[in-house]
């Protein structure tokens, strides 16, 4: 139970029960005995509730942030870290002492490494499914490793981006990643998966879910039995949650 006197973390977002992110922290509060330290789920109905939760606990020292509130964060911001200002989500704030938010984005450095040591120098187009704060994150990293992409989306607004329907077998002959960027196959609707065409996929592939739990969902078992390459989200979100501690301290 936390004190006043303790530090406290915790997670931002909506229906966050299935969080990795509390479990994490907590064996990592336990393996370096941080007996001071708590993190804790904040399940908000709206971001306009987060006001509320500062107030409530002032020994709040940062937060993660998670679906639907990446983007929806920034006009409680005081400052944003240029990556996350480019990037245009945030996933973990730092309060400062004065009570000030400080926004960063870690999901861009989770990504790529977790990523690279899947590529090789083939690997030169991408299709990044949703158009979500997370996706703005694989945008980033994307770019920086000079890996052409479109993003696919239910309603296509912007150049780069195409519909599912424009996915037939010579679009997917010519990308080599896909990144799963919806919620699409979460606990507990693990039947679910994006609706790309699956039977187009080759050994040439490689598919990236950012979904953890299930550890293998429905869009990485239809890719697994055409012989794609498959990982999920787990290593990712250890690899951003370790660096959201690094800020926080």
């Amino acid at each position: 139970m936390a004190t006043e006197t303790s530090r406290l973390f915790g997670l931002v977002g909506k229906d966050i029960d299935y969080s990795f992110s509390r479990s994490y922290f907590a064996k990592k509060f336990k393996d370096q005995v941080l007996d001071d330290c708590n993190y804790v789920n904040f399940d908000l109905q709206s971001i306009t509730e987060l006001p509320n939760v500062l107030e409530k606990h002032s020994n709040l020292v940062g937060f993660n942030i998670t679906i639907p509130y990446k983007q929806e964060i920034f006009p409680y911001l005081d400052e944003v870290d240029p990556v996350a200002q480019e990037i245009g989500a945030v996933n973990t704030v730092k309060v400062t002492e004065e009570g000030k938010l400080i926004g960063f984005n870690t999901d861009a450095y989770g990504f790529e490494n977790s990523l690279k040591p899947l590529l090789s120098s083939r690997h030169k187009n991408a299709l990044i499914l949703g158009t979500g704060g997370a996706s703005k994150a694989i945008e980033y990293v994307l770019q920086k490793l000079g890996i052409s992409y479109h993003f696919v989306s239910r309603n296509p607004t912007s150049a780069n981006e195409i519909g599912y329907g424009a996915l037939n077998q010579d679009l997917m002959a010519q990308v080599d990643l896909i990144i799963n960027s919806t919620p699409l196959g979460t606990f507990p609707d693990t039947e679910r998966c994006p609706d790309i065409p699956y039977e187009y996929l080759t050994s040439n592939h490689i598919l990236y879910d950012l979904i953890y739990n299930p550890s293998e969902t429905t869009f990485m078992r239809k890719g697994r039995l055409k012989n794609a390459k498959t990982k999920n989200g787990l290593q990712m979100l250890e690899l951003q949650a370790d660096r959201a501690w690094e800020i926080w301290q």
